[in-house]
């Protein structure tokens, strides 16, 4: 048996200034070190701010900032490092990923409804992820040497509609793209494909719409229903995804006696199947689960 350690200090300094009723800036910078297989530092400062315009009542935002991520403890020994080396890999010792990102943004109150805006890119360095020895279930981590995710962000919510609930709804369309040699973790140091390749959770569009709803008689209702329009095709070599989904989420309930509720939730109402993952670094293939359904009782001790 072979035993790892590490150690990580942080440090993190933050001053927020309202220079003006509608302005407000924050400031801060975070110091990490951390001490294991490797020895690593980082100061990662971080500004950002928020504007309300007058007379609209609109707030723009803005952010800025870098960040560090320790790496994991592990690590490839003894009989395990000889399975790897047979399979062409080898273990290179992980660095800690060293990101940086910045978002604006615009949320609109209008008549009760809220709508809201995010734009947010982020760059990455031993960027983490996970693979797999061979064809086996083992999966360690390894970096990649650059990452960029980045897209756009919409939600809108409704105000209490005839005084028993609220709708919403949020949409994304976003990239998950990689670049580069693996540089930490498991390798078969085979050169880096040109330009940026799809990460395994590349999910181009996005769609969550719902309500919650309180009626008559102490009931509550509530739906959630998902749209994804596919992750990447681990199975092939070109970029592409796999099939859209779409799924339907609901739940009832209702309190008795004062302190009783029941619920009845439905996962995945209408029973659809298909194929969620292939990619290895999530672990293998993965189809959605089946419809479950799930009952609570809850009772309260205390009002």
């Amino acid at each position: 048996q072979e035993k790892h350690w590490a150690n990580s200090d942080a440090l993190f300094l933050e001053d927020q200034y309202r220079a003006w009723s509608w302005l407000t800036l924050i400031g801060g910078v975070r110091l990490t070190h951390f001490g294991g297989s490797v020895a690593e530092n980082a100061a990662d400062p971080r500004l950002g701010g928020s504007l309300r315009i007058p007379y609209l009542h609109w707030y723009l935002r803005a952010f800025w900032g870098e960040y560090y991520q320790a790496p994991p403890l592990a690590t490839v020994s003894g009989p395990l490092l000889d399975f790897a080396v047979s399979q062409g890999l080898g273990f290179v010792p992980l660095h800690g990923e060293r990101d940086q990102e910045h978002q604006f943004g615009l949320t609109i109150p209008l008549r009760g409804w809220s709508f809201d805006l995010n734009n947010y890119h982020q760059r990455a360095h031993n960027y983490f992820d996970h693979d797999a020895i061979g064809n086996s279930n083992v999966f360690f981590p390894l970096t990649i040497d650059q990452a960029r995710l980045y897209g756009w962000e919409i939600a809108v919510r409704s105000p209490q509609l005839f005084h028993h609930g609220e709708i919403y709804a949020a949409y994304a369309h976003a990239h998950a793209e990689g670049a580069g040699a693996v540089t930490g973790g498991l390798t078969d140091f085979s050169p880096p494909e040109s330009g940026y390749f799809l990460l395994d959770h590349d999910q181009r569009d996005t769609l969550h719409a719902g309500f919650n709803f309180s009626l008559p008689s102490h009931i509550i209702a509530g739906g959630n229903l998902y749209y994804g329009s596919g992750f990447t095709d681990g199975s092939v070599d070109y970029p592409t995804h796999l099939q859209g989904h779409t799924t339907f989420d609901l739940t009832v309930g209702k309190s008795f006696a004062e302190r009783f509720t029941v619920s009845v939730t439905a996962l995945n109402l209408m029973n659809r199947r298909f194929l969620l993952d292939n990619s290895l670094t999530f672990g293998g293939t993965h189809y959605a689960d089946p419809r479950q359904i799930y009952v609570q009782l809850r009772y309260r001790f205390h009002f």
